[in-house]
């Protein structure tokens, strides 16, 4: 829960990107809002637009952990696992995105804890302004998507919005982020191969044998699943697949 609230406040920060702005005191009745500062004072957001980043930060911010951190080639994963099993329904939907939120608030728990002692409770504690804990904050989160990136999503998105060769270190989220999400789910489809293979072959020799002895009216899914069933068991599957979905992260 601790974790939560510290990826919650990292993603407030995350959010306020592209505005600065300081209330002034307003007549009564009034509420003006106006943008840079006054003379000698620091730029900061003010409170009304701090309240409405977080409130729409309630609705992005699921997609924002979903898109952003090691969910997605985690449940990608988890959910070939249960297809190449033949088992539909179990483990449910429920319990895959439960282990999935679990296992990624344990790879992402450096970069969290970074984030934390960098951004946020410099920010909380009023030693630095919000935008400085944006840029502090998300730099530890950029680290962590470039290390799972891989250089051609980047040079293809980079092409895309015909930004010309840029440093790795001065490149922009909107760039980052996409390329991202695409590493992630190629990493996870290569992965997913992999678990298929051997269930494949069962289903391969169980159909193939199921003709020899002339049953070709029983389904070979029938035969096949207890098989395959009782090599995930014997191999400790479940323990294989979390320490190589945890090992494939560079953090």
């Amino acid at each position: 829960m601790r974790s939560f609230r510290i990826l919650l406040g990292a993603a407030v920060l995350f959010a306020a990107s592209t505005a600065v702005a300081q209330t002034v005191a307003p007549p009564p009745g009034q509420v003006s809002i106006t943008l840079g500062g006054g003379e000698g004072a620091m730029p900061d957001l003010s409170v009304a637009i701090q309240v409405l980043i977080l409130m729409t930060l309630l609705t992005l911010g699921p997609s924002l952990v979903i898109l952003m951190t090691s969910f997605t080639r985690i449940v990608v994963v988890l959910s070939f696992v249960r297809t190449a099993l033949g088992v539909q329904q179990a483990p449910s939907n429920q319990i895959i995105v439960g282990l999935g939120i679990i296992l990624t608030f344990f790879i992402m728990q450096p970069v969290i804890g970074t984030m934390n002692s960098e951004a946020l409770q410099p920010y909380l504690a009023k030693e630095i302004t919000s935008v400085q804990a944006l840029e502090r904050g998300g730099e530890p989160l950029k680290q962590f998507m470039l290390k799972q990136t891989r250089v051609s999503d980047l040079e293809f998105f980079l092409e895309l919005s015909r930004s010309g060769p840029t440093r790795t270190e001065e490149l922009p989220f909107r760039v980052i982020a996409p390329a991202f999400v695409m590493s992630e789910l190629r990493n996870a489809f290569q992965m997913g191969f992999l678990v298929f293979l051997p269930f494949i072959v069962i289903d391969f020799l169980v159909a193939t044998t199921l003709m020899s002895m002339g049953m070709m009216m029983m389904p070979p899914v029938v035969v096949s699943m207890p098989f395959k069933l009782l090599l995930f068991v014997l191999v400790d599957g479940w323990s294989l697949v979390v320490r190589s979905l945890v090992q494939s992260f560079h953090v």
